[in-house]
């Protein structure tokens, strides 16, 4: 539950920097989307894989590149979002703990705004991960299908405490913006 709030927390206080990169034409929504897709290949969320699947197509990725994100195959990813893709993945998992080295690259190759605009969109996809591999878990239990990785008392302790902790850490993200 600690690791959910601190991702809720940090998912939190960065969404501002992936809206801003993106008011700023600093990132599309096809380029979010390859972020997204990257960091849920790697934490494996079917109901996030089936949302960004959608977003993606609306976004204009083909069937293919979506196919091989889901994959975890690179090849069509253009090669000037390559980089950004492969730190999300690094950053997903390394369950949020990605080397310094690899964000001061971000940061070289890309500028403040856009990498700040990344890790926003990862920590995004991270908060829905962390929510939605429970829920998926959770539902895919009366289907038969229960998720070897998870138990009935997580999947129903994330529904219910996590439910609590949203509040909690956007009020927590707040103060901390308005302290820094």
């Amino acid at each position: 539950m600690g690791e959910i709030y601190t991702i809720l927390f940090k998912g939190i206080g960065s969404a501002p920097y992936m809206a801003k990169a993106k008011r700023k034409g600093e990132m599309t929504s096809e380029f979010i989307e390859r972020i997204m897709l990257a960091v849920t290949e790697v934490n494996g969320c079917p109901l996030c894989s089936y949302a960004h699947t959608k977003m993606a197509l609306e976004a204009g990725m083909s069937n293919e590149e979506i196919h091989n994100m889901l994959s975890g195959v690179m090849e069509d990813v253009p090669e000037e979002d390559l980089q950004a893709v492969m730190f999300a993945q690094h950053y997903a998992d390394s369950r949020g703990n990605p080397s310094r080295e690899s964000w001061d690259r971000v940061v070289e190759n890309y500028g403040i705004v856009k990498a700040k605009g990344i890790l926003g969109a990862i920590r995004a996809i991270m908060m829905g991960n962390a929510l939605g591999i429970p829920w998926g878990s959770f539902f895919n239990r009366f289907k038969g299908q229960p998720d070897e990785r998870s138990s009935l008392g997580y999947e129903l302790g994330v529904m219910v405490i996590g439910s609590i902790m949203i509040p909690i850490a956007m009020i927590t993200a707040l103060i901390q913006t308005f302290l820094l």
